[in-house]
């Protein structure tokens, strides 16, 4: 996503008079609407920053950075701004495929018909297993039951709509398209190893093992098979280790 060199675009936003913009985020591929929120000045920018939704959270005066108790953060492609300046639309990818606190994909579940509101969406996670795991600010969730829940997602997603979802239109490629994907996201890694800060590595590093997960959901693999590897790597030297497999040390 483009950076703007200074911070001119920020004033072209028609900000209400509590300083606030309302923010939808669309999912990229489906086009389906998961949440509205709201961002302030310094929400905004920080998303547009570090690519991934942030916003204003006015029960709780302060900066709510999407996912940082439940895991389900929205990778942001694309920012746009309605023809009044008082909307915002982020074009998200939806880490955790849940975007809602009741569970759900999406928070727009609830469709009108003759006998009123009906919840048309099931719930896809416990909300009480979501954040239990999580206190204030850190998140303690279990690193293998992030992956095991991503894969199962990316399992899901081979008998979707190669038109409405960004995986299947990468398995629908086929494994070289896949592959170019890995090395695209390893080469921004680097680069954001070697020329930004924290949070933007954070960022490649997120879009980099999600690839690898597409790619080892292609191939038929369980990531539980790369933890098992990692696991029986404990207490092994890495030479030793290296040197098990055949691979030269130098």
């Amino acid at each position: 996503m483009a950076q703007p060199q200074t911070d001119a675009w920020l004033d072209v936003v028609g900000w209400n008079a509590e300083g606030l913009v309302a923010a939808v985020a669309q999912e990229v591929g489906s086009g389906r609407i998961l949440t509205l929120a709201w961002m302030n000045r310094e929400a905004l920018q920080e998303t547009a920053r570090i690519g991934r939704a942030v916003y204003w959270s006015r029960s709780r005066n302060k900066l709510w950075r999407k996912g940082e108790e439940s895991g389900h953060v929205q990778t942001v492609k694309s920012i746009r701004l309605d023809c009044d300046g008082d909307a915002i639309v982020l074009l998200v990818e939806q880490l955790g495929g849940i975007a809602c606190h009741t569970g759900r994909h999406s928070c727009f579940y609830r469709e009108l018909t003759a006998s009123g509101w009906v919840e048309t969406d099931p719930v896809l996670k416990d909300p009480a297993e979501i954040y239990s795991v999580s206190s204030s600010k850190n998140v303690s969730m279990n690193v293998a039951d992030i992956f095991c829940a991503l894969a199962d997602i990316l399992e899901a997603r081979k008998a979707a709509d190669v038109g409405e979802s960004y995986v299947a239109s990468l398995y629908d490629k086929g494994i070289e398209a896949i592959i170019a994907k890995v090395e695209e996201e390893a080469g921004e890694t680097v680069a954001a190893a070697r020329g930004e800060g924290d949070e933007a590595l954070i960022h490649e590093v997120a879009d980099l093992w999600f690839h690898c997960m597409v790619l080892l959901a292609q191939r038929g693999l369980r990531p539980e098979a790369v933890l098992q590897e990692l696991a029986g790597r404990f207490g092994v030297s890495g030479h030793d280790e290296k040197a098990a497999r055949g691979i030269s040390q130098d």
